[in-house]
């Protein structure tokens, strides 16, 4: 089988950008690429994984990784002083592969919030030295209450394949193999705005649990597509059924689509063929929303969105 060259045009879908701005000091959420998505109102404010530091293709794969605190520093200075915030109450890694956890605990030591997560952010907390107090291990079906906040866990699955399998069962300290950065728990991750009663569905790896999310409720899902456009069809049917139209929500922004090689500093593009396909991804998710009544959108790197305006109350 032959491999297609190449990536796909990310100006097929620039009408896709389209997420209504947030308004100053009102809720929003800000794309920070992959499934960075740091959620806040002016007052509180929640970040799932933090990846910044986005290694290049050859150091991932022959050489060791590790946080790159210049691009760390420069990533939160920018997010936190557009989103009006000083600092985080918790960092969420939605797994621990390192294109999602590598830089959790620096951002969460940077940013004075708790490291949040499984068993194996755990160990990654404690691989960079933070103190106890600062990290939250949670099971399936509990809730944490950060700030403004409510984050509820539910257990989840990654997309196949999963290349690094398995847990963390020993703190990793950097630099690391990227084969170090275990998949760990994976999680579908129910964030509640408490003032406003805005809820929202990350589900921050193209995987699922079949039934677990059944009973809940999200207007808005957050959706990872990661390797999602190489999967059979039926997958990508189950896939949805089993998130969006699982918590019954009415607007769908797509996640982890971007080359994560890439640095923030330079414009984002899609993962080539060989690893995913977005247009194949969008294709088959269009209709399943046009089904659904249900609108997909991508969000724009660094601007503050909100995702839930427009939708009925």
């Amino acid at each position: 089988m032959r491999l297609k060259p190449g990536r796909p045009d990310l100006r097929r879908h620039a009408s896709r950008h389209d997420v209504p701005p947030a308004q100053e000091g009102a809720l929003g959420v800000t794309f920070l690429g992959v499934s960075t998505l740091l959620v806040s109102d002016g007052e509180s404010a929640v970040m799932t994984d933090g990846f910044f530091s986005r290694p290049g293709l050859v150091q991932v794969g022959v050489g060791r990784i590790a946080p790159s605190p210049e691009r760390i520093d420069a990533a939160l200075s920018r997010a936190l002083g557009d989103a009006g915030v000083t600092g985080l109450e918790a960092v969420v890694p939605v797994h621990s592969h390192y294109d999602h956890a590598l830089d959790s605990a620096v951002v969460a030591d940077r940013t004075g919030a708790v490291l949040v997560g499984g068993t194996s952010t755990e160990n990654l907390g404690r691989g960079a030295g933070l103190p106890d107090d600062r990290i939250r291990v949670m099971a399936s079906g509990e809730a944490l209450t950060c700030g403004s906040f409510t984050l509820a866990f539910t257990a989840s699955a990654h997309c196949p394949p999963d290349r690094y399998p398995g847990t963390i069962d020993a703190p990793v300290v950097p630099p690391a193999r990227t084969a170090a950065y275990r998949c760990g728990e994976a999680w579908s991750i129910l964030l509640t705005h408490d003032p406003s009663g805005r809820t929202a569905l990350v589900q921050g790896s193209a995987g699922y649990v079949a039934g677990s999310l059944d009973g809940q409720r999200a207007d808005v899902v957050y959706l990872g597509v990661g390797q999602l456009g190489v999967q059979p069809e039926p997958y990508l049917e189950a896939y949805w059924e089993h998130t969006v139209r699982a918590v019954g929500a009415r607007r769908v922004v797509l996640t982890h689509w971007d080359d994560f090689f890439r640095p923030l500093d330079k414009p984002l593009r899609a993962l080539p063929y060989a690893g995913d396909d977005l247009d194949a991804s969008i294709r088959t998710l269009d209709r399943l929303a046009t089904a659904d009544g249900v609108t997909v959108h991508l969000p724009t790197l660094w601007r503050r969105e909100d995702p839930w305006s427009g939708l009925p109350g």
